[in-house]
This record gives C-alpha cells, structure tokens and sequence, in this order.
C-alpha cells in the first residue's frame, strides 16, 4: 500500500471515529436536554385559568387585578367575561391587557345573562383549558398567597377526583378597611351540608380539570340560584374532594352594590331568617334539588340515596317530616344556620 493509501485509508477510520463519537455526544445531548425538560415539566409552576366576571365595576376592578399580578404563584391566565358594562369597566380592562399581554388576558362579552350563568359560561367554556381553574369577583383583593395554597391542596388529590378548594374571607369596607371575617365553619364539608348550605363564597373556589369536567358532564340548571352552590353540591355529590381553608385568602369588599354579602351580622341574619319564613329559602331547594335530579346520573349511589331520601322527606306530615330529615342527615355549620334549619322543618319551608 502506498503511502497516499495509507494515508486515505487513516483519514478514512479517523473520520468514522469522529462520527461515531459526534453521533454518542449528539445523543447524549438530546437525551440530557430531554431529561432536563422532563424535570422543568414536573416542578414548573401549574397553569391557572382564572375566571372573572364583570359589570359596573370600575370602582375597585383595578384593586383586584393589581392584586392577582401580585400573586406568588405566577403561571396564571386571566379569562374575563364582561356583562355589558356601561362604564369605564371595559377601559380598564383593555388597559391592563394590554399591559400585561393577549396571551395573559382574554376579555370576552356577556350577554347580560346575570352573575351566575356568566361565572356558568365561562366554567363551561371549551376555548379554556388548564389543569386549574379559580372563580374572582371584580371588587375583591386577592392575598398574594392565595392561588399557591388552593394548588397546594389541589396537588394533593389524584387528578382524575373532582377537587374543589374554598376558603373563609377578610371582610373590608369600601375604602378597604378591615371590619371582620366571614364565619369560620368547623364541620366537614359534605353533600349533606351541599343541600342547605354553601360552604365557599365562588370568590374563594379554586378546582381542578376533572372538577370542570363534571361541571360540564352535568346539566346546567335552566334557573341557578349560584354558580359556587351548584358546583359545591355537584363535587361533594360525586364524591369529589372539597376542602374548606379556615385561613382567609381574599378580603372580600361590602358595598352597597354587593349581589350577595356576608351573614355575619345581626341584620343579615334576621334577613336570613326572613327568607325562610318568606319561602324563599324554599324556592332556593326546589331549583337546587331539581337541577340534581335532572343531573343524578353524575352523582354517587350514596348520594343519589340522600338526594331522594330529603327530596321526600320535605313534603310529608310533621313528624315523618322531622324523621326523613334526620335520617338524610343534612346540617348546616352554624347554631343559627342549625336552628335556622330546624324552624324551615317544623314550619314547613324546606
């Protein structure tokens, strides 16, 4: 062989080592990078839809979208449904998308439906997609704590359970001054309590993807009384994970124009009271109770059995009345809620 063969046949060899070794190096890079994504996926921050409705609310709207940029959990996309507003609500809302990005806020328009089917609509909304999804008021504050507790919780629970996260609340006034807390309730949350009472202001409710799906399995009420009770009925119905924080998360403002408040004084317990002598309270159970029959087929044996065992014991004399309702075992969380109930009972408004 000659010497220029020698040397082909060298550079030959040499140049297939270098392949072979740039091909090792090649694939040991991609698997490092694949492993290094693998590992960025696991403890990346959980995505968060957030779900908001508005209308009229440009005096504290800027409050409370201060407060969710605020958060420490940062992985959150902001979806809001504006109820027709007439005032400077959609300004501001157009102001801080643009701010903050599209692909960070997406407003959309209602349809003047009214709070809870709007808070429905976009519960029910397929364009949104997330593992998480949180309910938020226009006129509250957000402690910045508050979605990195509900995911904390929710991480716990197996994704394919229905998970639903809610929390007591600071009470604020209009100029954002302390004046209490909502009442901090002691006794598990349950399908039995879902039945006379909702434990979690929507405002608070953080759940999961399967939660979502079964809100959507279900069917949405021709009328809602509100979008929180509903879902709290249906999660703990479906035997689904409900948990009540007794740490407030949000200061939740009362104002004049609040569409529901807090009962946590004299007046708006006899108020309370007063819609239960009233009917109203009443007329709340007969939409409540017909939306879950007309849905059973999402909810558990148990509590389908609990379901028609209360449904039944409503309309019969006092004292087989008196026994039905025991035997359902509902309650509510309070004394007063509790003594509330049992005059419902013997005065015939259940």
């Amino acid at each position: 062989m000659t010497t220029t063969e020698n040397n082909l046949a060298s550079q030959s060899s040499g140049s297939e080592e270098h392949a072979i070794e740039g091909n090792l190096l090649s694939n040991r890079k991609v698997g490092y990078e694949t492993r290094v994504a693998n590992v960025k996926s696991i403890f990346s921050p959980i995505k968060v839809a957030i779900l908001m409705c508005t209308f009229q609310g440009e005096r504290f709207l800027a409050q409370q979208l201060d407060s969710i940029a605020g958060q420490s959990h940062e992985n959150w996309e902001l979806w809001v449904s504006d109820d027709m507003s007439e005032d400077r609500t959609r300004e501001i809302l157009e102001r801080y998308a643009l701010s903050w990005g599209q692909k960070k806020v997406k407003i959309l328009t209602g349809s003047g439906i009214g709070f809870a089917k709007n808070f429905m609509s976009l519960a029910l909304n397929k364009a949104i997609d997330a593992p998480v999804y949180a309910f938020s008021d226009q006129d509250d504050i957000w402690q910045s704590f508050k979605l990195e507790l509900a995911i904390q919780w929710i991480q716990s629970v197996p994704s394919h359970i229905p998970a639903l996260y809610c929390s007591r609340t600071e009470l604020i006034d209009e100029k954002n001054r302390h004046i209490g807390q909502s009442p901090l309730f002691r006794k598990p949350p349950s399908f039995q309590n879902a039945l006379v009472q909702n434990v979690g202001g929507g405002n608070t409710m953080v759940f999961n993807r399967a939660a979502r799906r079964l809100i959507a399995e279900a069917r949405m009420p021709s009328s809602i009384i509100s979008h929180d009770w509903w879902i709290y009925m249906l999660v703990s119905g479906a035997d689904g994970k409900v948990f009540y924080d007794s740490k407030p998360t949000v200061r939740y403002r009362q104002h004049r124009n609040n569409t529901i408040g807090c009962n946590t004084t004299l007046s708006a317990k006899l108020k309370r009271f007063r819609m239960i002598l009233d009917g109203r309270f009443s007329n709340w159970l007969d939409s409540n109770l017909n939306a879950l029959h007309a849905s059973e087929r999402v909810l558990s044996p148990g509590s389908r059995k609990i379901l028609r065992a209360f449904s039944r014991s409503r309309n019969l004399s006092l004292r087989r009345r008196i026994r039905g309702i025991l035997q359902s075992r509902v309650y509510r969380q309070t004394i007063p809620g509790s003594i509330g109930l049992l005059a419902a009972v013997v005065l015939r408004k259940l």
